[in-house]
C-alpha cells in the first residue's frame, strides 16, 4: 500500500509538473501567436496603405491624363482657330490683291492711252522740223539793252541769261560765251532738239539768232525747281500734291524724249536746276544741250551707245556711263532717281541714297523728308522714296523701265494728290499745304521780279 502511496504520490507530482509545463508551452504559444497576429496585422496594414498609396497615385495620373487631354482638345480647337484666322487674313489678302492689281490694270491702261495718244502726236511731229522765228542781232540788243547787267537774271555753263520782251511777250534769252569752245555745238544740239519736238513739259524754244549764237526762251516766272525746293529768297515751299505732280510731269516729258522717232533723245542732264516752273508750276525741262540722239538700233536696256566722253553734272551722272563712257535711254533714270529723292527731302544730292535708305531701314523715315511741308502722306511718300531708289540703282539692269514701271506709278501718286486736294482733308500731320498754296500767289507775284531765277 505505501508503494501504491508513494508511486500515486509520484505520478501526481508528475502530473503537476506537466501541467506546468503545459501551462508554460501553452502561454509560450499564445504569445508566439500573439506576436504572429501583431505581425500580420502590421504587415496588412503595411499593404493596405501601400494599395492606397498606389490607388491615390493611379487616381493622381489619371486626373493628370484627363486634365492633359483636356489641355490637348483646347490646344487643337486653338490651332484650329489659328487656321481658321491665318484662312480668312489670306483670303482678305487675296482680294485686296485682286482689288490692287484691278487698279493698276486701270492705272496701266489710263497710261497706254496717254502714251498712245502722245505717241500720235510723236509721229506727227517727227514728220516735218517745226520752224522757229530767226531774230536778229539787232533785236536781241535791243531787247537785252545791249546785253545790260540789269536784264541778266541768271549765268550758267551755256552763258549769260536775260530777261527781255520780244512781240510784247515776256522772254530769257540765253547767250552763248565767245570763250566757250563746245558752245556752239551745244547750240545746235539744242536748237536741233528744242525745233525738233514739242511737249508740254519741254520748255519752249520761242526763236533764235544762230549767228550770235542766241537762243529765245519762254519765260519761266517761277524759276527752277531747285529755288523753289531750297525756298531760295524765302519763296514758301512747295506743297507736297505739287511736288507728286511735278514728278509725273517730269517723268512723261522723259519718256517722250525716250520715245522720240526716228531717234531716241537721252538728256544727260537732268537735275532739279534744270526744271522750269511757270506761273501755275507746272514744270519744264530745259537745258537740253548735252543730249543726244541715241540710234534707235541701240537704245533698249541691253545694248548702249559708246561716247567718246561723259557729261553732266556731279551726283547726278549715271555711274555705269561715267565709267564707261557707254549711254541709252536709262541713263537718265538714275539722273530721275535722285531728283525724286530731293523733290521729297529738299536736300543736296551727294550722298543721299545713303540717308534715305538709313532713314527707311532704321524706321523714321519721316525725319527725312522736308521738314517744310507739314502734312506728307507718310505710305505715298515711301512708295515714292522706295521708287526712286530703285531708279539709283548701280547697275542700268536693276533699274526700273520708265513707261511700264515708274510713270505709272507717278501717275498713280499724281492722282492720288489730286484725289486728296479735291477732298480737302489730310490724315498724317496737321496740314500746312493750304498755307502753302495761299501764298503761291505771292510767290507769283514776287519771284518774278528778283534777280534769282533760273532759266533755260
Amino acid at each position: 500500500i505505501a508503494a501504491n502511496i508513494d508511486q500515486l504520490t509520484s505520478l501526481c507530482s508528475y502530473l503537476h509538473a506537466l501541467q506546468a509545463e503545459l501551462e508554460e508551452e501553452m502561454k509560450r504559444l499564445k504569445l508566439e501567436l500573439k506576436q504572429t497576429l501583431d505581425m500580420y496585422n502590421e504587415t496588412c496594414r503595411k499593404q493596405a496603405r501601400e494599395i492606397d498609396h498606389l490607388k491615390s497615385e493611379e487616381a493622381c495620373k489619371l486626373e493628370e491624363a484627363k486634365e492633359a487631354q483636356v489641355a490637348a482638345h483646347a490646344m487643337v480647337e486653338k490651332e484650329k482657330q489659328k487656321c481658321k484666322a491665318a484662312l480668312e487674313v489670306a483670303r482678305m489678302a487675296q482680294q485686296i490683291a485682286e482689288l490692287e492689281s484691278q487698279k493698276r490694270k486701270r492705272v496701266e491702261q489710263k497710261f497706254l492711252h496717254e502714251a498712245e495718244e502722245m505717241k500720235k502726236a510723236q509721229d506727227a511731229f517727227a514728220c516735218s522740223t517745226i520752224p522757229y522765228r530767226r531774230y536778229s542781232i539787232d533785236e536781241i540788243e535791243a531787247a537785252t539793252n545791249y546785253f545790260s547787267n540789269s536784264k541778266k537774271i541768271g549765268e550758267g555753263g551755256y552763258g549769260p541769261v536775260y530777261k527781255a520782251y520780244l512781240d510784247h511777250t515776256a522772254v530769257a534769252i540765253k547767250v552763248l560765251r565767245s570763250d566757250m569752245s563746245q558752245g556752239q555745238t551745244q547750240f545746235q544740239q539744242e536748237l536741233d532738239v528744242l525745233n525738233r519736238l514739242r511737249h508740254p513739259n519741254v520748255v519752249l524754244l520761242l526763236g533764235a539768232c544762230p549767228e550770235y549764237g542766241c537762243l529765245v526762251y519762254e519765260y519761266m516766272e517761277n524759276g527752277s525747281l531747285e529755288d523753289r525746293l531750297f525756298c531760295k529768297n524765302r519763296s514758301p515751299p512747295i506743297p507736297w500734291p505739287a511736288r507728286f505732280r511735278i514728278a509725273a510731269e517730269i517723268a512723261a516729258a522723259l519718256h517722250f524724249f525716250h520715245r522720240s522717232r526716228p531717234e531716241p533723245i537721252v538728256h544727260r542732264d537732268l537735275k532739279p536746276a534744270n526744271i522750269l516752273l511757270d506761273t501755275n508750276y507746272k514744270s519744264k525741262i530745259s537745258d537740253v544741250g548735252l543730249a543726244r540722239l541715241v540710234p534707235a538700233s541701240v537704245s533698249d536696256s541691253v545694248t548702249q551707245f559708246i561716247m567718246t566722253s561723259a557729261a553732266g553734272t556731279f551726283c547726278y551722272i549715271d555711274p555705269e556711263y561715267q565709267q564707261t563712257g557707254m549711254l541709252n535711254p536709262k541713263s537718265d533714270i538714275y539722273s530721275l532717281g535722285i531728283m525724286l529723292l530731293q523733290i521729297i527731302t529738299a536736300r543736296p544730292p551727294m550722298g543721299l541714297t545713303h540717308h534715305v535708305e538709313r532713314s527707311i531701314e532704321k524706321g523714321n523715315f519721316d525725319d527725312i523728308l522736308d521738314p517744310s511741308v507739314n502734312d506728307w502722306p507718310l505710305e505715298e511718300a515711301l512708295s515714292f522714296a522706295k521708287l526712286a531708289l530703285k531708279c539709283c540703282e548701280l547697275r542700268r539692269k536693276d533699274r526700273p523701265d520708265l513707261g511700264s514701271d515708274i510713270l505709272p506709278e507717278l501717275e498713280r501718286l499724281k492722282d492720288f494728290a489730286l484725289d486728296y486736294r479735291r477732298r480737302g482733308r489730310f490724315t498724317s500731320r496737321p496740314t500746312s499745304s493750304q498755307e502753302s498754296l495761299a501764298v503761291t500767289e505771292e510767290v507769283r507775284r514776287g519771284i518774278s521780279d528778283n534777280q534769282s531765277d533760273k532759266v533755260p
